[in-house]
């Protein structure tokens, strides 16, 4: 009898959320969504940036309310109105910007808040590493529970995160582009894991943009589209073209829109940079209307060398020239001065501020340009505003919303658009296109293409492959802080440039 209940549970959807309706000033975010996942199943969730998917999960976590609709676990209605109520319901989410504490071990990380007590109500730690060593072996990871977090990898970090939520009985676990910082390798890792966690019996909602990773871990796949649930198709029975139609509305007949654009006169050229204890010996140049792409494992030195050229980090040696000239760039305003735009990785962090309007943060790095006589011409800061959320198609109720409160793909067109509007002409993008959909990665595609053919120099850090080769007129691959090598795009592969990157 305890059997077939069982059996008859695993056939059920676990959650059921029915007609969700949520709305925020000026838009409707989510529009009479539903949406089922059964346990032991990987279901993904996809659609364009601003399509409602991070909403939706938000209301299942309980960080935002529902305006109307319904949550059913197990057949039962649950009422989720903050986030230990969903944990209490077996809801655990994995957010793309990880959750842990860097100075705490792994078992601390894993217990934090919930810490074993021994009967006089000291914390236990023997017990708590003794099950935090059980937990984190049944996803696969091997360390030293008394290791502190900062000094492990990022896959190792997901899998803590894993950890966190098995350890808390989570019967559905929410992951939020898990790979979008890991190698192809550490990438691997991490799908095994999540079959792992089907073999389970463990219901899996997996958000992501990388249609490769969908296809190999998922039994459905939910699409949204402005606010709205398309469709929901079998993994088995679909393929990329038709997710992509559903998601976008419309066929999207080329991944890269890369276009020819005519390369002229180096405007650009790093020779020697070395920073203490990484960066060796880095030289490079990059031409007017030239796309160059730097690839590389992750820890090989591509983001440092940015940092270094554009005055962030401390150089030990090198020189820089602009236009033949020699430079000297010691900081961020140095290189404003020559014409250097830099798009840093981590958007949150260092590319916005969060706290800031759609507006404020698309004119913070021109502001002396929209100045006239020391006071900001506000007319013209409206009218690059809104030329900007045209042309990127920022998803936003008005250029006064916070940019906290957009999604993170239109953050990221936001970041971008800061850059585009101080006409830099040399442009440096480190991961232009993590964590967008791949109706807004085209269009930012067709805007590099664009902007070589106006002659301005982009360089390209990414960790896709894919859009290294598709993107790229020449291709410099990193090494434990050197160059190893450099291949022009007819001459490079996925096999000679991850050979370089790993010899």
């Amino acid at each position: 009898m305890e059997a077939e209940r069982k059996d008859e549970r695993e056939q059920s959807p676990f959650l059921e959320m029915r007609g969700i309706v949520k709305d925020f000033p000026g838009v409707r975010a989510l529009d009479d969504v539903d949406f089922s996942i059964k346990l032991g199943e990987v279901t993904a969730l996809v659609g364009e940036n601003g399509a409602g998917k991070s909403t939706l999960m938000k209301i299942l976590t309980g960080v935002y309310a529902k305006d109307s609709g319904e949550i059913l676990i197990d057949g039962k209605d649950a009422q989720i109105v903050d986030v230990a109520s969903s944990m209490a319901h077996g809801i655990s989410m994995i957010y793309q910007e990880l959750n842990l504490v860097p100075t705490l071990n792994v078992a601390e990380n894993i217990f934090l808040g919930r810490e074993q007590k021994t009967s006089r109500g000291f914390v236990d730690k023997k017990t708590m590493h003794a099950q935090a060593k059980q937990i984190i072996e049944s996803v696969g990871l091997y360390v030293d529970t008394h290791v502190l977090v900062n000094t492990l990898s990022t896959v190792q970090k997901q899998m803590i995160e894993i950890s966190k939520s098995l350890s808390v009985n989570a019967q559905l676990i929410i992951m939020d582009e898990p790979t979008s910082s890991l190698t192809e390798t550490e990438t691997e890792l991490l799908l095994s894991i999540v079959k792992d966690l089907k073999k389970q019996h463990v219901g899996v909602i997996y958000i992501t943009h990388r249609m490769k990773e969908i296809f190999q871990v998922a039994d459905n796949i939910a699409i949204m589209r402005d606010g709205k649930m398309v469709t929901n198709l079998i993994a088995s029975e679909t393929d990329t073209t038709e997710v992509v139609r559903h998601m976008v509305g419309r066929h999207v007949d080329t991944l890269f829109a890369k276009e020819e654009a005519p390369i002229t006169d180096v405007v650009f050229e790093v020779e020697g940079v070395s920073t203490k204890g990484f960066l060796k010996d880095v030289s490079f140049q990059v031409r007017k209307g030239e796309i160059l792409g730097f690839a590389g494992l992750v820890g090989a030195g591509r983001s440092e060398v940015m940092r270094a050229v554009f005055g962030i980090d401390k150089r030990e040696s090198g020189k820089i020239k602009v236009n033949g000239k020699p430079v000297e760039i010691h900081n961020t305003v140095d290189a404003l001065r020559y014409n250097i735009g830099f798009l840093p990785e981590d958007r949150k962090e260092q590319a916005l501020i969060l706290n800031m309007s759609v507006r404020e943060n698309i004119t913070l790095a021109c502001l002396k340009r929209l100045a006239k006589f020391n006071f900001l011409d506000k007319k013209q800061e409206i009218e690059v505003s809104t030329d900007f959320i045209d042309r990127m198609r920022i998803k936003t109720p008005g250029m006064e919303q916070r940019v906290r409160n957009l999604s993170g793909g239109n953050q990221q067109k936001v970041a971008i658009s800061k850059w585009l509007a101080t006409d830099s002409q040399i442009l440096i993008l480190d991961e232009p296109t993590r964590g967008i959909d791949v109706g807004s990665k085209k269009e930012i595609h067709l805007l590099m293409s664009q902007l070589a053919q106006q002659g301005v120099a982009i360089i390209m850090i990414s960790s896709e492959l894919p859009e290294i080769l598709g993107m790229s007129d020449r291709i410099v691959v990193m090494h434990e802080g050197r160059v190893k090598g450099e291949l022009m795009r007819a001459e490079a592969s996925q096999e000679n440039i991850m050979q370089m990157a790993i010899s």
